[in-house]
């Protein structure tokens, strides 16, 4: 048997799974990141239980390598961890470097939100396909894109940002510089403003009441929407119309035949898939012609809920050296 070990490096949690080449999750380990302990501290910590982890499988079964997703933007080549926002004080960092250096190993650092586009591709919901792109809902909105059953990197590394196409001609300011960022209106930040901005018109008592009691969360929004208020289903509405109008821009341009939609937000598909579906038809000619109710021969194109929630990082980090072994 051949195993890999995956790790999701996030600045909250660290977790480490040991996977096998059929996408078995032989073990799984998670952490609070020790970020008091700065860098060093936080891949001493790392390495030690990637050794715990691996072996316990050694012996029996060959190691293919160490996959880990990082959030933040890296150099593929020198595995140098340009610029994080989980992991601030972590810019420029050659994390790869110091990583083998402990281990004396192969490791492949990859994006975060990329390794979950990998794993959604390998076991979720884009498995059967080879080419998907996946958009992650998170405190922001990553994503990422695999071409024949590989991440996508683009001649610098940077490609699959989702989080960035515009979708609102300037609409609210975004941290990247520019306005009406798909991240300003559809990510957990997101969700928490437009909750705010529907308070402050004086016309929403039950966020209000949330607000008040320091409850004001894209899930405690969400819940509330569920139980039928108005202005919580309106930030919902608000937020799928934003995907929308991203995914058919993403449609016409790419022709894929999965689009996976994750992430913790994701939790909310009830609530704002209805205005996302509604709105992709209306801007993407693609897909009216390769809709799933599409008479048209041929594949269609389908939008899909990721499947393996949480892991789906986990999963694609162990898929990495599998795949370039």
């Amino acid at each position: 048997m051949t195993f890999a070990i995956g790790v999701d490096l996030g600045g909250t949690n660290l977790r480490i799974a040991a996977v096998d080449e059929a996408g078995k999750l032989l073990e799984k380990v998670s952490v609070p990141t020790e970020t008091g302990h700065g860098r060093h501290g936080v891949l001493d910590q790392m390495c030690a239980i990637i050794q715990q982890v691996s072996g316990r499988y050694a012996a029996t079964s060959k190691l293919a390598g160490i996959g880990i997703g990082v959030p933040g933007i890296i150099d593929m080549e020198t595995g140098m961890l340009r610029q994080s926002p989980n992991l601030p004080g972590w810019e420029d960092y050659p994390v790869r470097q110091g990583i083998e250096r402990r281990l004396a190993t192969r490791v492949i650092l990859e994006n975060d939100a990329n390794a979950a586009a990998l794993g959604e591709k390998w076991l979720g919901a884009a498995k059967d396909v080879d080419d998907m792109l996946m958009l992650t809902l998170g405190t922001g909105v990553g994503g990422g894109l695999v071409l024949g059953g590989r991440v996508w990197h683009g001649a610098r590394g940077m490609a699959g940002e989702p989080g960035h196409i515009n979708v609102q001609r300037d609409g609210h300011p975004c941290g990247c510089g520019s306005h009406g960022c798909l991240e300003q209106y559809a990510s957990a930040s997101a969700v928490v403003r437009l909750a705010r901005e529907a308070i402050a018109g004086g016309k929403a008592p039950e966020l209000a009441w949330l607000q008040e009691a320091g409850d004001l969360t894209a899930r405690s929004v969400f819940d509330l929407a569920q139980q039928g208020d108005r202005p919580a289903q309106e930030v919902y509405r608000l937020a799928g119309r934003a995907l929308g109008v991203a995914l058919a821009g993403l449609i016409n341009l790419l022709n894929l035949p999965v689009y996976v939609v994750g992430g913790g937000v994701a939790d909310a598909w009830e609530a704002f898939a209805p205005a996302m579906m509604d709105e992709v038809p209306k801007r993407s000619l693609v897909y009216r012609a390769t809709a799933p109710e599409s008479k048209a021969p041929g594949p269609k194109t389908v939008i899909s809920r990721a499947r393996l929630g949480s892991d789906a990082g986990l999963i694609g980090a162990a898929r990495l050296p599998m795949l370039s072994s």
